[in-house]
């Protein structure tokens, strides 16, 4: 079986914060970012939701994507597309 990798996006409702990564397993990486023992830059920030998440066959693929998102063009497509849209 091949394995899979997804690019994600979180956000943090409460101080309306965005992350943007790469995984192979979305429900384990979104606990590990809400975990209590979490150490990194999305502890202060929590609770994150997992609120968008493509799916890839290469880990090469996935890193393009992410890397497309964190551009200025991929945040306003976040913002305006996933996080505005929703709270309509």
């Amino acid at each position: 079986m091949q394995e899979k990798y997804f690019t994600y996006v979180l956000y943090a409702e409460a101080y309306d914060k965005i992350y943007i990564g790469f995984t192979t397993d979305p429900t384990k990486r979104l606990d590990s970012h809400n975990s209590a023992i979490n150490k990194g830059w999305t502890r202060s920030f929590q609770p994150w939701k997992m609120i968008y998440h493509e799916e890839y066959s290469t880990k090469k693929e996935a890193l393009v994507r992410e890397k497309q998102l964190k551009t200025y063009q991929g945040r306003e497509f976040i913002r305006n597309e996933l996080i505005l849209n929703k709270k309509k």
